[in-house]
């Protein structure tokens, strides 16, 4: 089981070269579970390219639905927000990537990622994780 976090998602649906590499990790047939906040990173992290005159909404909108589109099961904020705040002020790291490390950690899945802060994090807490791709 995989649990797929935004940086991942986004960058899969952008078809970076680390994307490309993830998509054909994920597409293994592999469940793919994450947060119902993935929903609102995505929109808010492509919301930032289109303010910048960097895409238009239209392309955002379609790269939004892929990234979300690749997970094949959504887990409830409310199932895990207390974990990921109380792990957060243990932590001392965002609540936002600890509710997909709680739920990698809770799931025995491996927590994908490219946000390198949180994938040393996993690595220290003994969770499941890949963070980098050597291409």
């Amino acid at each position: 089981m995989i649990v797929l976090d935004c940086s991942a998602a986004a960058n899969i649906a952008q078809g970076t070269s680390e994307g490309n590499a993830l998509r054909a990790l994920i597409e293994k047939g592999e469940d793919v579970i994450s947060s119902e906040l993935l929903f609102i990173e995505t929109a808010s992290s492509f919301r930032k390219y289109v303010k910048l005159d960097l895409m238009t909404e239209a392309e955002a909108l379609i790269l939004i639905r892929d990234a979300v589109g690749l997970v094949t099961k959504y887990i409830s904020i409310h199932e895990n927000y207390i974990e990921a705040f109380t792990e957060s002020l243990r932590l001392k790291h965002s609540v936002y990537d600890m509710l997909y490390l709680t739920l990698a950690r809770r799931n025995g899945a491996t927590l994908v990622t490219l946000d390198a802060k949180l994938g040393k994090l996993c690595e220290e807490q003994g969770v499941d994780c890949i963070h980098q791709i050597n291409l």
